[in-house]
């Protein structure tokens, strides 16, 4: 069993920038890992993806703003996001896969993973 909590979420004026924090407890030793994040009335999407290799993957729309993280010490997965746009806006939600997993070229889909936060929401607006 693995349970995460994320938090770090708020408003900000678009070009802001939030760092998004997911705690993790249980089974953590391999696991893998993605934030996804969902406007209303819209998919839920994967925006940044680790595997257990060290490797990450980023949805074109936030490549060279956001940056996934992964701190073993503290047991946290982090989402740095720069230059931040209104349609970035949404519930963002912390994803885990227990196991070893290689992502390829995208962020694997939201039935990859097995365990979800509750969501944190992040409001981008002037």
């Amino acid at each position: 069993q693995v349970q995460l909590v994320e938090s770090g979420g708020g408003s900000v004026q678009p070009g802001g920038s939030l760092r998004l924090s997911c705690v993790l407890s249980g089974k953590t030793n391999r696991i893998c890992m993605a934030w996804f994040r969902q406007a209303p009335e819209k998919e839920r999407e994967g925006v940044a993806g680790l595997d257990t290799f060290g490797k990450v993957v980023y949805a074109d729309s936030v490549k060279g703003r956001f940056t996934i993280s992964k701190d073993n010490a503290m047991n946290t997965v982090y989402l740095q996001m720069n230059g931040l746009k209104p349609e970035d806006g949404g519930t963002y939600f912390c994803a885990a896969r227990i196991g070893s997993c290689s992502i390829g070229g995208a962020v694997p889909t939201r039935e990859f993973f097995t365990y979800w936060g509750q969501g944190t929401q992040v409001t981008v607006s002037s």
